[in-house]
């Protein structure tokens, strides 16, 4: 489930509660649609987001390109074990506790770990069409 709360503060807050799948696309996508001119902040708080696939992966992407596009400064919070754990998989970022969060705000990180996610996602499709 994912909620949105735009502040009066210039903040737009994503609240995003289980998983972070291919299911909760639209939805997250949706946080943006009634964004105006006094928000300059988009913040996303995972405290809630106990898994996370590649498409999740790709639609939480999709969102910061988004808000960035928009002008909004986007941060990214409560990074749970296994969202931090399949972020730094898919980077090829190895050892416990990589520290995924703070290299997210990167653009050519973001851009990295784009391109891997859209990689394990396609081998995910390709492997269960031979099932």
């Amino acid at each position: 489930m994912i909620t949105t709360n735009v502040q009066r503060h210039g903040t737009v807050l994503v609240s995003v509660t289980g998983a972070l799948d291919g299911g909760t696309g639209a939805e997250l996508q949706r946080a943006l649609d009634d964004v105006t001119t006094g928000e300059r902040d988009l913040m996303v708080d995972l405290h809630g987001a106990m898994s996370m696939d590649a498409d999740g992966l790709l639609h939480l992407l999709t969102l910061h390109r988004r808000a960035e596009s928009l002008g909004l400064r986007v941060l990214v919070v409560g990074w749970q074990p296994q969202p931090q754990q399949l972020m730094a998989d898919v980077a090829g970022i190895r050892g416990r506790g990589s520290a995924t969060g703070e290299r997210y705000a990167v653009a050519g990180f973001r851009r990295l770990i784009e391109e891997r996610a859209q990689r394990a996602r396609d081998l995910s499709d390709f492997g269960a069409g031979w099932l």
